[in-house]
Parts: structure tokens; sequence; C-alpha cells
């Protein structure tokens, strides 16, 4: 979640629990896009995407599919962190040479590259945490908090949130009490919810994220 506070973003960690399958990684890197664009790191979204996938397809091969697995993201800067935990301490990671990652596939190698060597396992009693980090510039510029888009925006989140979600998640409290917190969880749900349909109407989410991207710079100056 995002609070804003005196005009800034205090980026709160952000948690996701998921089954470790090949057609999850997709998913995972788009929401792992639409946060980091919210957090205003749209600068670090393909080197957090490239760790991601691999930290994932790492548990997929090594661990199995259809493994339970949690993705954490956790801004202390100057460092994006990014962990993937599942049930299986035993399945560690190893960093392999050139020669067999061209064998075996990339593996670690790309997240040790992509990370500068900022990488490591955590064992808890049954589980194991792999964990990265990215050296990124977070400061945040204050952000508008009105305008003719920002009030379509949360007229859009007030009444997605009346709506019930086939999750069963609830808009605590109601539209009219929505927090930035909660309004900003609604966001992704409307954004991803989107992207599905554009999916399934047979157009490239990430070509739209790209275009909805150049129109809000074009519209606020420059890169957030």
């Amino acid at each position: 979640m995002a609070i804003y506070v005196s005009g800034r973003a205090a980026r709160e960690p952000w948690r996701h629990e998921f089954t470790a399958h090949p057609k999850e990684v997709a998913q995972l890197r788009q929401m792992l896009r639409l946060r980091l664009i919210l957090w205003g790191l749209r600068d670090h979204v393909d080197a957090a995407q490239i760790c991601v996938s691999e930290l994932v397809t790492n548990v997929i091969q090594h661990v199995g599919e259809g493994t339970p697995a949690t993705l954490r993201m956790e801004l202390n800067e100057p460092h994006l962190r990014l962990e993937v935990e599942d049930p299986d301490p035993r399945a560690l990671p190893t960093l392999l040479a050139a020669s067999d990652v061209l064998e075996s596939g990339r593996g670690m190698a790309l997240v040790d590259t992509v990370t500068d060597h900022r990488w490591g396992v955590i064992l808890h009693g049954k589980t194991k945490v792999v964990w990265c980090e990215l050296t990124v510039d977070a400061s945040a510029a204050c952000r508008p908090t009105s305008g003719p888009r920002i009030t379509r925006a949360m007229a859009i989140l007030e009444l997605y949130g009346s709506w019930p979600l086939p999750r069963g998640r609830d808009m605590a409290g109601g539209a009219s009490l929505l927090s930035m917190a909660v309004a900003e969880e609604a966001a992704i749900e409307v954004m991803a919810d989107v992207l599905h349909w554009l999916r399934a109407h047979g157009h490239d989410p990430d070509d739209v994220l790209d275009r909805a991207q150049t129109h809000f710079e074009a519209e606020n100056g420059g890169p957030v």
C-alpha cells in the first residue's frame, strides 16, 4: 500500500500469495509492474520483473509446480527488496558457472548480475526465503491531489468499491470511507481487471500499459 503523507508517498511492504506455476509468472510480472509504477519506480520495472521471474521459476523447477509460495516487496531506500518464500528449505539456489548456465538456464546467475551480487537465502525452519535487492533512486516528487483526471479516478474507485469482487474482497468501510491505502488496492484491482479484459479481447496488456504511461508522462511533464 502507499499512504500519502504531506504530498509524498510512504510505500508500505507488499505481500502476495500465489501458486508456483509457469502461467503465474506473467501475472506476477504484471502485478509487480503496476505496483512499481504506482510507487514511482517505473525505471526499475524491467530489472524487478527479471528477478521475480527467475526466483519463481527456481521454485517451479526445483521445488515443483503447484507449490504454495509468497512474493514480498519492500522499499528501504536505497534498495528495493524482493523475496520469494517456499516450503522447501532443502532445495537451495546455486550460482552456476557461465558454461553451466548456458546448459541449464539463466537461473541465479542473471539475478546475481541484475542485482550487483545482492541476493541470498534465509532459512526459517520448514521454509526458505530467497531474496534479492535492487539499488533504486526512490525519492518521490510531490503528487497532485486534485484535477479532473484524479477526480474521475476517485469516482471510479468508489464505484468499483461498491461492487462485491469475485475473490470475496471487501472495501472495508464502504466507498465513502475509502482511505488512500484502500484506494490504492482498489486501483490495483481496477487495472488488473482491465488487463484481463484486454487480453481476453486480443490486445497486448503491456502495450496498453506503455501507451497509458506515455499519456500520463505527457500530462505531467515527464517520467514519475
